[in-house]
């Protein structure tokens, strides 16, 4: 997997820039911010139809946003 990484000088870790999916931790519910075409056809794939969205995020409960992230990178997206 290729991803696109740049490092700051006021942090240590490197950033991920352009990521497919960007998520959000929000306690009890993690958004998948999909950015990329490629993104939102890996989700109309591999997510069931009736998932719930929070304005343009897929709302994913705690319990399964690990494994989701972990597919999606296992199937190429760059996820941050």
């Amino acid at each position: 997997m290729a991803t696109a990484l740049s490092h700051s000088r006021n942090t240590k870790r490197p950033r991920v820039l352009n990521p497919d999916i960007s998520i959000e931790n929000h306690g009890t519910i993690f958004l998948f911010r999909l950015s990329t075409p490629a993104a939102s056809e890996w989700v109309s794939q591999n997510v069931q139809s009736d998932a719930q969205f929070f304005g343009d995020a897929l709302a994913v409960e705690h319990r399964y946003a690990r494994d989701l992230a972990i597919a999606a990178v296992a199937d190429g997206l760059v996820v941050a």
